[in-house]
């Protein structure tokens, strides 16, 4: 059956029910629900996703989505479709921009910051936790070890495996609980669920169909899904070359294929070089060279 839905997993379905001005009131409704324990955002501001180094040299960071709320708080949302050597690494050093940006000139800034949060909502499951199925919403902040306490609470990763969220409409309790099931089954459904009657909602489906789209945005998206699955089919293909292989050597150069390929793919769809580097591995050097 044919799609109705876009799949917000791809980059045009995330901006558009995401990181576009006009539909700006459903990433709000679904960061409020991620920190309704901390407060209620009024408002939101977009801002620039590629950030640069302190100078021509350094590595620069290229954001799905960055965004400030009305009190001045900080956000990195990303939708995560590959699994990452060092995923964690980069969401920290990401996190280290939006802090960095806050330093004032002179003698009388006291670096009182901002709160800062990176929000991923991840397509896989992390290495660690897969023997974990239950346990999908990470909530990570600095904590004094010993005590077992928060020890600074500024700084905030949120990670949503969102593989491990298997909940059926049925099963939905929460407002939280809806959205995951939106995000995860969207392009499966051909209808709104009859569970699932907010007006955010109302207001997500309609920014979600594809028969609204003008012909440059089904182009747009087209393209997007292509890369998508042809994304996916490289990372499956790969894994199930490795465990074919079984050899350290073999997988290492199994690795450096797809990731290679991936990147092909990505450069061909005119993606950044610097998130090319983010998902792949790879350096601007080896991207360049790819034909």
């Amino acid at each position: 059956m044919k799609e109705r839905y876009i799949n917000p997993f791809t980059d045009f379905g995330f901006k558009r029910l995401f990181g576009s001005e006009p539909n700006k009131d459903l990433l709000l409704d679904f960061l409020n629900e991620l920190i309704k324990e901390r407060g209620h955002i009024q408002d939101l501001t977009y801002l620039k996703a590629e950030q640069l180094g302190l100078s021509e040299f350094d590595r620069r960071a290229v954001f799905d989505l960055y965004c400030e709320s009305d009190t001045g708080e900080k956000f990195i949302v990303e939708m995560q479709k590959a699994k990452q050597k060092y995923f964690k690494d980069r969401s920290v050093f990401y996190s280290t921009f939006p802090i960095r940006e806050q330093a004032r000139r002179g003698d009388e800034w006291d670096f009182q910051l901002n709160a800062v949060y990176t929000v991923g909502i991840l397509d896989f499951v992390f290495d660690e936790d897969k023997d974990s199925p239950e346990y999908f919403h990470h909530h990570v902040q600095l904590m004094e070890t010993k005590r077992k306490k928060v020890f600074f609470d500024k700084l905030t990763y949120i990670y949503l495996e969102m593989p491990k969220f298997t909940k059926t409409e049925e099963q939905l309790e929460t407002h939280f609980d809806k959205w995951l099931y939106v995000i995860k089954n969207l392009p499966r459904l051909q209808e709104r669920p009859r569970r699932i009657q907010e007006r955010v909602f109302h207001r997500l489906f309609e920014a979600a169909e594809i028969a609204r789209f003008d012909p440059a945005e089904r182009a747009a998206y087209e393209e997007s899904i292509k890369v998508y699955r042809d994304l996916k089919n490289v990372i499956d293909t790969g894994r199930e070359e490795g465990r074919e292989q079984g050899r350290e050597e073999g997988r290492e150069q199994g690795s450096l294929e797809r990731a290679r390929e991936i990147a092909r793919r990505m450069k061909t769809a005119g993606e950044p070089v610097a998130k090319i580097v983010a998902y792949t591995g790879l350096t601007a050097e080896q991207i360049a060279d790819l034909e």
